[in-house]
């Protein structure tokens, strides 16, 4: 199984709609880790880490669920990160 991680940074109105809780949702049941987080700037930054498969669904199905509020996504694949055990909401 090849272990990806995504960053991806979404903007539009993206913040005050729930956004966190449920990639938080989908990301816990899609089996994978990371965290997701409010930016300064308005937009939100979510890690996804797991198997190349699994983080692509939840990415697409985030995307998906809250397409209505995002105006913009820019992802990027960074280095996996070691011995992360859970999907959370960072502040």
């Amino acid at each position: 199984m090849v272990m990806v991680r995504a960053r991806v940074s979404y903007t539009g109105r993206v913040q005050g709609v729930g956004f966190r809780a449920t990639a938080q949702s989908i990301a816990e049941r899609g089996g994978v880790v990371g965290w997701v987080r409010n930016e300064a700037d308005g937009s939100v930054t979510l890690e996804a880490q797991g198997a190349a498969e699994s983080v692509e669904a939840v990415l697409v199905s985030v995307l998906e669920r809250m397409s209505r509020w995002i105006e913009s996504e820019v992802r990027e694949e960074i280095a996996v990160v070691e011995d992360e055990r859970s999907f959370e909401v960072r502040r």
